[in-house]
């Protein structure tokens, strides 16, 4: 009877040990995936490409801007088009990526840092946001991005 016992608590040890490393090796797979989705946000971002950009962000997706307006998919897919020209950008980087995941959901914060040109004069300036996704059918898709500025500096 204490043998029993003793497979018993073993066999349970054995699960959950098993079950908390099939999770971790999710959780890494899926950090690496959501990292590679940070990097093309931002690469399609530069790239102006709407196409690449619509695999990745939810039907449902929305933004809510550093002024605080939120802007529907529909309306940020068209802005997303020309925003980088438009905004005079000579540079755009993206680092100090965090992601954090809780089951379904995870958040990626990352900050940008940027240059733009107008009228003539160098203005540096950039971002942190947290873009949110959800995994739906065992891929993760952008539902939120929020942005907040960090102030200019002119050079």
């Amino acid at each position: 009877m204490h043998l029993n016992r003793s497979l018993t608590i073993l066999l349970a040890i054995l699960t959950i040990s098993q079950l908390s490393t099939s999770q971790n090796m999710d959780s890494s797979a899926d950090r690496e995936a959501l990292s590679m989705l940070n990097t093309q946000f931002i690469r399609n971002f530069i790239k102006h490409d709407t196409v690449a950009h619509n695999e990745i962000i939810h039907k449902d997706f929305v933004c809510i801007e550093s002024n605080g307006q939120v802007v529907n998919r529909v309306q940020y897919m068209k802005d997303w088009a020309h925003d980088y020209q438009d905004g005079g950008f000579t540079s755009f980087t993206q680092g100090d990526e965090f992601i954090r995941i809780f089951g379904n959901v995870a958040l990626v914060r990352s900050r940008t840092t940027s240059t733009r040109r107008k009228n003539g004069v160098n203005i540096a300036g950039g971002s942190i946001y947290t873009d949110t996704y959800v995994k739906e059918n065992g891929r993760w898709w952008c539902v939120q991005a929020q942005i907040t500025a960090i102030p200019k500096q002119q050079n």
